[in-house]
């Protein structure tokens, strides 16, 4: 496993929430969807860090963070880890959904495709950070209103979240545009010891590692 060293170089507060920007070298950068498993001197396990943007000596991650973390505090980065987002070429319409604790690691996805002139969508009932001016952003509820607009749709998605689909994307076999999920769960080992904590079931029966086989899956390969 690759181990890079970190350190806490500022203490940022995202809508509300606990954040960090972060100093490490380029390698230890996570991609959108991708993680880093971080470990400070007080953790006994790491635990999943993921992008909110980019910094010029590192990255802003998404929150939560310790609230024990200050500037100056050193840190071990495991990784990257894990498949990303990918978006096809000449995407039209994204649409994002949040249904995790923030919008915050959908926003790297945005910046990519506002950057390609796509239109872009959120639906979320989270508080916002600054977002781009360009970024169109809906209550969930209304999302139904919308399920025909996208060409493609990207969710943020915690593993005890996946009962709520159906209430909001009706079932695999209705989705309208292919659609990708970022599953988020505890995954302390990284992919490295399989040790299960973070398996989903997929449609076939079959049984997948969120920190090996994603945490970015196909949501119509998921069972939901």
């Amino acid at each position: 496993m690759r181990v890079y060293p970190g350190q806490v170089e500022e203490i940022l507060t995202i809508a509300g929430q606990l954040s960090a920007r972060l100093t490490c070298p380029p390698q230890a950068v996570p991609a959108p969807g991708q993680f880093v498993l971080v470990k400070d001197e007080q953790a006994d396990l790491p635990f999943p860090l993921f992008l909110k943007e980019l910094s010029p000596q590192g990255f802003i991650a998404a929150p939560f963070t310790p609230s024990t973390w200050s500037p100056g505090t050193s840190l071990q980065l495991f990784g990257p880890h894990g498949r990303g987002f990918h978006l096809p070429d000449n995407l039209r319409r994204l649409g994002l959904i949040a249904l995790g604790n923030t919008v915050a690691r959908l926003l790297p996805l945005a910046d990519t495709a506002l950057s390609q002139h796509t239109d872009v969508a959120l639906f979320t009932n989270n508080p916002l950070p600054a977002i781009p001016y360009a970024l169109e952003v809906f209550p969930l509820s209304t999302f139904p209103e919308y399920y025909t607009w996208p060409d493609y749709l990207v969710v943020d998605l915690p593993l005890e979240s996946i009962p709520r689909l159906r209430s909001i994307l009706r079932s695999p076999d209705q989705l309208q545009c292919p659609t990708q999920a970022l599953i988020l769960t505890s995954m302390p080992c990284g992919g490295l010891a399989g040790c299960g904590v973070c398996a989903l079931l997929t449609r076939t029966r079959k049984w997948k590692l969120a920190c090996k086989d994603g945490p970015v899956f196909a949501l119509s390969e998921l069972e939901w």
